[in-house]
């Protein structure tokens, strides 16, 4: 498969982030905690140069917490702030606010000595499409402020929003970069569903789900789906087996892969198969 997605909004968001970073203290990264480095956009980098950095481990609740820990370490170690994060379920965001103000101690204690007070913290929320930022946004916020969605492309323009006389966000649509070097990245943000599941073949996508789940997690495909011990590990014997299994049929019987393909797809991205790393900071 060959992933590669960037339609013209984002370079127009692209444009836009630029022209309002100057605005901005700080630049909050959400990346999904499954897969920490392959979620980075490597544009955002060169954006947010000289600015202070926050990146956020958001789904963590998701992915195996041993690895979350490791990652937040490995981050951290890289000079970047960083917090463990679960938007939907509101979880960590007390945190958030503290790092926040951490983050922008610096420029605080400037304005103080300049005589500026209660200027708030600005901060922009970056990330790539489908990572949760408006999400996270609501639910820093304690209130639906952003426009949520659970494929990319929900956010098509920027926001200012005030959570409060301390912090003011900047939501920003989520961008991708025009060419992936490394193929795998796409696989794995396409995995997550931050490409449109219209332009790819999900059937195959699927598959390599299955692959690269029955190397990392053996055994609990089988046992989430109720497969036979015996059933043979090739990822389309196990998508066929699966379709079996929830009885995604066609007429007279026939297996549906195609719609078994989108059940494992959402199953995986809604945490329904178990908590789940798919990259290790060892593998760096």
């Amino acid at each position: 498969m060959h992933f590669q997605w960037y339609p013209g909004h984002m370079t127009k968001a692209k444009r836009m982030m630029q022209e309002n970073m100057k605005l901005v203290d700080l630049v909050i990264e959400l990346v999904d905690a499954r897969i920490p480095l392959s979620s980075r956009n490597p544009d955002i980098d060169e954006l947010g140069k000289n600015k202070a950095r926050l990146i956020l481990l958001n789904k963590a609740d998701l992915a195996e917490e041993r690895w979350n820990d490791a990652w937040e370490a490995y981050f951290r170690d890289r000079g970047y702030l960083v917090a463990k994060v679960n938007s939907r379920k509101n979880s960590g965001m007390k945190p958030v606010h503290e790092v926040i103000q951490e983050a922008c101690r610096e420029k605080i204690e400037r304005d103080r000595k300049r005589g500026i007070l209660n200027r708030p913290v600005r901060a922009m929320v970056v990330g790539i499409p489908n990572v949760g930022k408006s999400t996270f946004i609501n639910s820093l916020a304690g209130k639906a402020c952003a426009k949520t969605g659970n494929k990319p492309g929900v956010t098509k323009g920027k926001q200012w929003i005030r959570l409060n006389k301390q912090v003011e966000l900047l939501d920003t649509p989520g961008i991708l970069w025009p060419k992936f070097e490394d193929q795998q990245v796409g696989l794995m943000m396409a995995f997550i569903g931050s490409m449109k599941d219209e332009i790819l073949n999900t059937e195959e996508l699927a598959a390599e789900l299955l692959r690269v789940l029955e190397a990392n997690y053996p055994g609990r495909l089988k046992e989430k789906y109720r497969l036979e011990p015996a059933v043979d590990a090739s990822p389309y014997r196990m998508l066929e087996e699966i379709a079996r299994s929830r009885h995604c049929l066609l007429r007279g019987n026939e297996l549906d892969t195609g719609k078994a393909a989108l059940l494992l797809l959402d199953d995986f991205r809604s945490g329904r198969i178990g908590r789940l790393t798919l990259e290790y900071p060892q593998e760096v």
